[in-house]
């Protein structure tokens, strides 16, 4: 059972202003990224679940998680259909990312009031995730649309709220493009959590790099 309400991961989600995406099959590397994470001042973590037996290190990180890293929420990504995130609730994921607009996923996670945020790339895909109670639409893949999109997005809908994945760096003009923008907050993978990163496990070079994204992100929000 999640930890966390959809409400409450999404107030997370617009406080902190950034995901960590990352995955790995390896359990005990995986504690450490998100040790790493942790203590770089991240409060999400998206695992993405895209490997074989995914669920079982997923499991493992979280129950780590919850009893080593107090307010850490973790939630899974690449989810395709509703009995895959049915299986990771079961597990206590906080929330659910997708890489499409799917309505059997939403009826399952609104059942639990998991918070989802679905893959959109146009303005009717993006009506139509809010109309199904989505509170934070993940624009995917972010490098094709660009901060210009969720600009005219945000003119007619102001009230919508967009996480772009893909595309977003930790370089400050990048940033700042993306929350001049007018998006939420960004959902950041092999651009924070690097190849380099993982095969030299630099952890402290990892959390280093955590804080300082995070501290380049409250610095455009004044």
């Amino acid at each position: 059972m999640a930890q966390y309400t959809r409400i409450e991961v999404a107030t997370i989600m617009k406080e902190t202003r950034m995901v960590p995406l990352f995955y790995h099959s390896d359990i005990a590397l995986g504690k450490k990224v998100l040790q790493a994470c942790y203590d770089g001042g991240a409060r999400l973590m998206e695992f993405t679940a895209r490997g074989d037996f995914a669920f079982e290190v997923f499991s493992a990180l979280n129950k780590f998680a919850i009893k080593e890293l107090p307010g850490m929420v973790l939630g899974v990504g690449s989810i395709t259909d509703a009995a895959a995130a049915s299986l990771y609730m079961q597990m206590g994921a906080n929330f659910i990312v997708t890489p499409s607009l799917r309505e059997d996923i939403a009826i399952a996670c609104n059942r639990r009031k998991v918070l989802w945020s679905p893959g959109c790339g146009s303005l009717t895909e993006i009506n139509n995730a809010e109309e199904l109670g989505c509170e934070i639409v993940k624009l995917f893949p972010g490098s094709t649309y660009g901060p210009s999109f969720v600009k005219a997005i945000k003119g007619p809908q102001p009230w919508t709220s967009i996480m772009p994945t893909g595309g977003v760096t930790t370089e400050v003009s990048n940033l700042k493009a993306w929350f001049d923008a007018g998006v939420t907050c960004v959902g950041l993978g092999s651009q924070l959590i690097s190849k380099e990163i993982l095969n030299n496990e630099d952890f402290v070079g990892l959390e280093n790099t955590v804080r300082e994204t995070l501290g380049s992100i409250i610095k455009l929000r004044n």
